[in-house]
């Protein structure tokens, strides 16, 4: 599992914020229980740093999640020293350090270098943030491996779980890629497994990669827990994929009931094979997690 050097900084923050705490240094002002906190986010499956041209430029990547203006980004698509289509770099610590955010990375495969010494080969999903990461886990859903012969359905990593501090206001960010094969068995067990993970906390932002529009079928229990924060603030379609001529909406921001969306935008950006998808919400501090 990849923790970022920023999450380390993080549980720093979380002691020096918890010492104020106890001497009252943050009871009043901005910390007060009940104030809103607005907060950008935003889901992209980045494709590995490759854009709709097939050219792999992770600084391209960078510059687009900059100008989008987001806090909070849900990656997808990741490569941790995976190959040669990413030159064997570090994606999201480059992003990280690009974007001066905190981050952490779930692989979903973690294979063997392929000269011994080198770093493990690994390719999964991460989060990016401007706010603390108070805690963060790799979770298991179930998954049809692309890397094993003859694979069967399993539980298999690659669930990012995330607990961060917006300015007092704490969230569980969740960050998703479901199956991508036509046929819907593996994702509609994967929904249930989301599910049963995320249903732990109420106050919770589940973003990602569905490979499915919101007709699914195997969507739509989805739907019956979270606000989808596009159709909340849009009528038209939301088109994320394929970004050069977008024909399907499969990238998904949602959220708790309790959270406000107040816009969703689909940006237009020929930097990943996706289109990103952001959404300004507001959150609450004191809420029930």
């Amino acid at each position: 599992m990849g923790i970022g050097k920023k999450l380390w900084f993080s549980f720093l923050l979380l002691i020096s914020f918890t010492f104020l705490n106890g001497s009252n240094g943050y009871a009043m002002g901005e910390f007060a229980q009940g104030r809103e906190v607005n907060v950008k986010v935003m889901t992209y499956n980045i494709q590995a740093g490759a854009g709709s041209d097939g050219k792999y430029d992770i600084k391209r990547t960078a510059e687009t999640i900059r100008q989008s203006g987001a806090d909070i980004i849900a990656l997808q698509e990741v490569d941790v020293h995976w190959g040669a289509r990413s030159l064997f770099e570090n994606d999201i610590e480059i992003l990280a350090n690009e974007l001066d955010m905190y981050y952490f990375f779930t692989p979903i495969y973690s294979l063997d270098p392929l000269t011994p010494g080198d770093p493990r080969r690994e390719f999964g999903v991460a989060v990016l943030s401007k706010y603390p990461i108070l805690e963060a886990n790799n979770r298991e859903i179930t998954r049809l491996s692309t890397q094993e012969a003859n694979p069967v359905p399993k539980p298999a990593p690659g669930f990012l779980e995330a607990l961060i501090n917006v300015k007092g206001a704490k969230v569980w960010f969740y960050v998703t890629h479901l199956d991508y094969r036509a046929d819907p068995t593996v994702r509609k067990m994967q929904v249930a497994d989301m599910l049963n993970i995320a249903g732990q906390h109420e106050y919770s932002i589940l973003a990602g990669d569905m490979n499915a529009g919101p007709n699914a079928p195997e969507l739509q229990p989805l739907f019956e827990k979270y606000n989808d924060a596009w159709a909340l603030t849009n009528a038209g379609p939301g088109l994320t994929y394929p970004a050069n001529n977008p024909s399907k909406r499969i990238d998904y921001i949602l959220l708790s009931p309790q959270i406000e969306a107040k816009t969703s935008k689909v940006l237009e950006t020929l930097a990943s094979d996706h289109r990103p998808v952001t959404a300004e919400i507001t959150l609450k501090r004191g809420n029930k997690q």
